[in-house]
């Protein structure tokens, strides 16, 4: 099985940034004992601060692999090219955020990439992405 998790901007500073929200492990670090865990599951991981990247990775992954996991950050509520992106490939995304986007700012309650997502796993830190490989192992 091959699994890409694709950040989007921001993530890269996970560790340092605003840690009370975002946890104070690196992300690197984290990728790494989510590989230890599942060693049977190819896991490719991509981070950019670039939306057209972004596009660009989804594009990659999205008719080869079994499945995306997307944390698309403060694209989430912007980025109708984001969700056009994902509805054009073959692969399931399933959607992850860190915090609950849902109990932060007005504005972070718009998403244009949840409704073509399979599902979104929301604000239970970085367990919403081993809960989102959970589900792709399981489907």
């Amino acid at each position: 099985m091959k699994i890409a998790i694709i950040n989007g901007p921001n993530l890269n500073l996970i560790g340092k940034r605003e840690t009370d929200i975002y946890g104070g492990i690196s992300f690197d670090e984290y990728l790494t004992q989510l590989r230890s865990r599942y060693p049977g599951v190819t896991i490719e991981f991509y981070q950019s601060n670039v939306e057209g990247e972004l596009i660009n990775a989804i594009q990659q992954f999205g008719f080869d692999f079994s499945g995306i996991i997307l944390n698309p950050g403060g694209y989430t509520h912007t980025s109708v090219a984001l969700g056009d992106a994902i509805a054009a490939i073959t692969s399931p995304v399933i959607e992850v955020h860190i915090s609950n986007v849902n109990a932060r700012e007005e504005f972070r309650k718009i998403s244009h990439v949840s409704a073509r997502c399979r599902g979104s796993i929301i604000g239970l830190g970085l367990r919403g992405y081993e809960l989102a490989l959970e589900w792709f192992l399981r489907s």
